[in-house]
């Protein structure tokens, strides 16, 4: 039976989901009307209707707003469930080495193939990377007893691996590298409508997945021994929480590259403002996610007219003095 408390932080939470939604809408419109060009609403309901500006708006401003949001929903969606495998508030597909894993994997496809099969190639590439990724992850931390720990120094040596790879690939193969660090920062210049497309089907197809980790993330907060005691494989739960986490995770980087930190500051903003409640905390991740990317790219569109910064430098920009915030607050709590 539902209690008077819970009715409450029911109806919060879903007052604070609402409102993220009509932020999303509010910088979703800000999107499609502010840039090189700046359009009136009158001017966007004439270009959505197939009048003047149609280009613009059909084929250049809504993609990239579509898969922002997109995208920003997936990294969300995949931190929230990383996080609750590892019971780690510091973790995230980019601090664990997922999002740099999948990142090497685009890197070598784009590099090994044709320039006309980039377009297979790539997310292929991602998916390779992020799933080798993750399973050396659960490997290795297995060898040292599969723990918390274990896991999550085990992803961040992964990540700087994989990292000076890239790194290393690049001095031998310099003609690739500019091309390769924009995409490696993270952005969603240039998105199509295929791109929103595979996006969508790849979120809905992975959305039964999500629902049914969903469901047991609360049960990951528990120690090892007690999952044991209540008949649940600790294994068996991280380890299928951080597969759905890498399947999210390399959706969005095959869209839109290596966004860092968004990870990391959904899941926690999302505590402060709905609590740690798996039915309450997954949406109101995801939404976050959405409304901080598609924040980060009308920022870098905007901040410096006519050119552009890349999302993902923006969000690095917050995310990492916030990342520094949060360990300095972590270690004052084991002072």
């Amino acid at each position: 039976m539902i209690t008077h408390r819970e009715r409450q932080a029911d109806l919060r939470a879903a007052s604070i989901c609402g409102a993220i939604i009509l932020l999303i809408a509010i910088v979703a419109l800000l999107g499609m009307t502010i840039g090189a060009v700046t359009l009136g609403i009158k001017d966007l309901l004439a270009a959505i209707g197939g009048g003047k500006n149609a280009f613009i708006v059909m084929h250049y401003r809504a993609p990239r707003v579509a898969v922002s949001i997109l995208a920003g929903l997936s990294f969300g969606l995949a931190g929230v469930l990383l996080q609750g495998a590892l019971r780690n508030p510091l973790a995230s597909p980019d601090v664990v080495g997922i999002t740099k894993c999948a990142g090497l994997g685009a890197f070598l496809a784009g590099l090994l193939t044709p320039p006309a099969w980039t377009v297979w190639s790539t997310p292929l590439g991602v998916f390779a990377g992020g799933l080798l990724g993750a399973a050396a992850l659960l490997s290795i931390g297995r060898r040292f007893g599969g723990g918390i720990t274990a896991l999550a120094l085990t992803g961040v040596a992964l990540g700087m691996l994989a990292q000076a790879l890239m790194q290393y690939i690049m001095v031998l193969h310099p003609s690739r590298a500019d091309q390769s660090m924009v995409w490696l920062a993270g952005s969603v210049y240039g998105s199509s409508g295929t791109d929103v497309l595979g996006l969508f089907l790849w979120l809905l197809i992975c959305l039964p997945a999500v629902v049914i980790a969903s469901f047991r993330l609360d049960a990951g907060g528990f120690g090892d021994d007690t999952l044991t005691s209540i008949g649940m494989s600790p294994r068996a739960l991280r380890g299928g929480l951080i597969l759905v986490s890498v399947l999210l995770c390399a959706g969005a980087v095959a869209a839109v590259g290596s966004m860092g930190f968004l990870g990391l500051l959904a899941p926690h903003a999302a505590r402060l403002l709905v609590g740690s409640r798996a039915r309450h905390l997954v949406p109101a991740s995801a939404l976050i996610g959405a409304l901080a990317l598609s924040s980060a790219d009308l920022i870098g569109r905007v901040i410096a007219l006519p050119n552009e910064i890349p999302a993902g430098i923006i969000a690095a920009v917050i995310g990492g003095p916030y990342l520094v915030f949060l360990l300095i607050k972590e270690a004052g709590k084991h002072d």
